[in-house]
């Protein structure tokens, strides 16, 4: 386990810190997963940073458990938003299909960063 765990820590970590990095260099193309009555541009880069901020936090022990608490608080954040871009006639995703696919995938990597946070 303690194998598997160091995977998901590094697969996590990088995957978060650089969708974090990308809210900050490439806001455009996140604008259209906000909901319009949130202020598109400061959620946008708050997010980015949040998103880094926790996947850094995943490459140091003393980090672990607060940086993966963090990533499930994002990924319950972030569900009904997911679902919500499902029923979007063109989804902010690009297609049906692949945001249909996204919302068992969400509950994969709950799961997997469950993990992370029970092994730290």
């Amino acid at each position: 386990m303690e194998t598997i765990v160091f995977i998901l820590k590094i697969i996590y970590g990088g995957f978060f810190c650089f969708a974090g990095i990308m809210h900050i260099i490439k806001p455009d193309f996140f604008k259209h997963f906000i909901p319009d009555f949130l202020p598109k541009k400061l959620v946008n880069y708050v997010v980015g940073i949040l998103e880094f901020s926790v996947g850094f936090g995943l490459f140091f022990s003393e980090t672990v458990k607060l940086a993966s608490l963090g990533i499930i608080i994002l990924l319950v954040i972030f569900l009904p938003i997911h679902i919500w871009d499902v029923t979007k006639k063109r989804p902010a995703i690009g297609s049906k299909k692949i945001a249909i696919i996204r919302i068992p995938l969400q509950f994969l990597l709950f799961y997997g960063i469950y993990l992370v946070y029970l092994n730290s």
